[in-house]
């Protein structure tokens, strides 16, 4: 995505005014405001960069109609280039682990192949959005940091991130409600990794701290 499409923001709400009045039309002009602010962030895979130059804040939204806006002109998760991402964390939370935010915590993680990049990559992506957005989680909500995907040639993976790894009570009911909103199947596994076991492996396979 180059720097152009990143910053091709639609804001909605017209200015279109009532016929005769010379005022906006009320039902033009409010908004439905989210629990919390949140940030897309957007990775490009450059080399020659550091990490944190890679990573640039697209945008920020704080209700649903600017969400929509958002989603609906950038570009799906499924087109971006391999070793790209996308993030959604609430505002003042960086994707990053070591973020004050997130290193206490981990993330339930989904891993896709080749094959599901077509058939479910972008379903997933968007129905874990709306979870995030429209707190989903009940009283767990408060425990979730943001989302991310990551575009990978091997096979795709999206990671819901929470910021206490301990809590496993509030972890586990939000990977059972992440299941079940994201229609897995039972035989299908969901493991939750701490940052901390991501961080000092030393292998390529990260430990599971929980699984539903």
């Amino acid at each position: 995505m180059s720097d152009t499409e990143e910053n091709r923001i639609a804001v909605v709400g017209s200015e279109e005014e009532t016929e005769g009045a010379g005022v906006p039309d009320p039902e033009l002009i409010i908004k439905h405001p989210l629990e919390n602010k949140w940030a897309l962030w957007y990775f490009k895979n450059d080399r020659s960069r550091d990490w944190s130059e890679n990573l640039k804040v697209v945008a920020t939204f704080g209700f649903v109609e600017d969400f929509w806006a958002l989603y609906n002109y950038i570009q799906p998760a499924s087109r971006l280039v391999s070793g790209c991402d996308y993030s959604v964390f609430k505002s003042g939370i960086q994707p990053a682990w070591e973020d004050e935010k997130n290193k206490k915590g981990g993330r339930w993680m989904i891993n896709l192949n080749k094959t599901q990049r077509n058939e479910e990559l972008d379903r997933f992506w968007l129905e874990i959005l709306l979870c995030l957005i429209g707190e989903a989680f009940g009283d767990s909500s408060d425990e979730v940091c943001g989302a991310v995907v990551n575009i990978r040639n091997k096979g795709d993976k999206v990671g819901v991130w929470t910021g206490n790894g301990a809590n496993r009570e509030g972890t586990l009911h939000i990977g059972k409600t992440l299941k079940e909103r994201l229609q897995i199947p039972p035989r299908v596994q969901l493991g939750y990794q701490l940052h901390d076991d991501s961080m000092s492996k030393t292998g390529s396979v990260t430990r599971n701290k929980w699984s539903v």
